[in-house]
């Protein structure tokens, strides 16, 4: 199979994660969301607010401001916006501040299960609820958040989290890269807002993190899965005792550079809180090796001028990623919407 184009898709109708919650704080947190530099903040009452970050009177970026009472004080002129984008205090103004000129663009947001999330549109109500992450506070479940960035499409880091084949060669001796190779059967289905793979008859993978995940071997169920518009999700499970779930929430910073927001969920034999300070950095020493082999590709693809990928099967979800992508750009679903697409191959691991 081969795609040609570009693997950049624009779907702004959605939530997106912004900041990890507990690290939003009385400081604002300036970012960006498809290119447009946007400014988030606590209220008064802890609600976080989010604007374009470019006060209406002269211009300058409103995260060079502070929070005061619970409303955003441009660092210019002292002008302060609340939540709404309200012009709520004009100093020196012997009258009503508010004013529809002095509105400062606001996008809904939201805190949900440790994220910031906000709404891809400005002054839009979003027709959605952020997503909702699975075993995130369930009882005897414990959590890891982490952020890191990647150059490349969001569709190029929502492969690189869920394609397989990789991690025998770049992640040797971290995750798989083991003497012994095993022939799995991988089952992959396609629906209208996602598409996921099965793992099956797979042994626990080699390397560091198996052995942390099992220490006494056996066999994992494992799915890989990407949910419209940003999502992916890792799930390994060895026995009740025994669950990992890797929630991992994209928000494309531009066209080519990507941040991710891990939510690490897991379950094992031992303690949580003897296990939660080898995962981050375990996982960023992964993360790290990909962040490399991004970067590596978006150079060549611009050295070339433009993208041209030849899959095959082991390329399990990286094309049927990009279809839902377009599909969903275009305002329709997967021709997949009544019945699944399902497709069985074997692979080597």
């Amino acid at each position: 199979m081969t795609t040609e184009g570009t693997s950049f898709v624009h779907l702004p109708d959605a939530w997106y994660a912004v900041a990890i919650a507990k690290t939003l704080r009385s400081t604002p947190r300036s970012s960006t969301l498809f290119g447009q530099p946007i400014v988030t903040f606590r209220d008064a009452s802890g609600r976080p607010s989010t604007l374009l970050d470019r006060c209406p009177h002269r211009n300058v970026p409103l995260s060079l401001g502070r929070v005061v009472e619970g409303r955003l004080e441009c660092a210019y002129h002292g002008w302060q916006f609340d939540g709404d984008g309200t012009c709520q205090v004009v100093p020196g103004l012997c009258r009503v501040a508010t004013s529809r000129g002095r509105t400062a663009t606001a996008f809904e947001t939201r805190e949900q299960q440790g994220l910031i999330w906000v709404w891809g549109v400005p002054n839009a109500i979003p027709t959605t609820d952020p997503p909702s992450f699975p075993h995130v506070g369930e009882a005897g479940y414990h959590t890891v958040y982490d952020v890191v960035e990647a150059q490349g499409t969001l569709h190029a880091a929502a492969e690189n989290a869920l394609d397989v084949p990789h991690t025998s060669f770049l992640h040797r001796g971290l995750f798989r890269g083991g003497k012994a190779r095993n022939e799995i059967e991988v089952v992959v289905r396609r629906f209208s807002d996602r598409c996921e793979a099965e793992y099956i008859g797979e042994p626990r993978p080699s390397g560091l993190v198996g052995r942390l995940l099992a220490p006494g071997g056996g066999e994992v169920i494992h799915f890989d899965r990407f949910i419209l518009p940003c999502l992916v999700q890792v799930e390994y499970r060895l026995s009740e005792r025994s669950h990992l779930f890797v929630n991992t929430a994209l928000t494309p910073l531009s066209r080519d550079r990507t941040r991710l927001f891990a939510v690490i969920a897991f379950r094992l034999p031992l303690p949580g809180f003897l296990v939660a300070p080898l995962v981050r950095p375990i996982a960023r020493a992964i993360f790290a090796q990909d962040a490399r082999i991004l970067r590596a590709q978006h150079e060549t693809i611009s050295r070339f001028g433009g993208e041209q990928f030849h899959s095959t099967e082991v390329d399990a979800l990286g094309p049927h990623i990009l279809h839902l992508m377009r599909q969903a750009a275009k305002g329709g679903s997967s021709t997949a919407t009544e019945e699944p697409y399902t497709r069985r191959f074997t692979l080597l691991t």
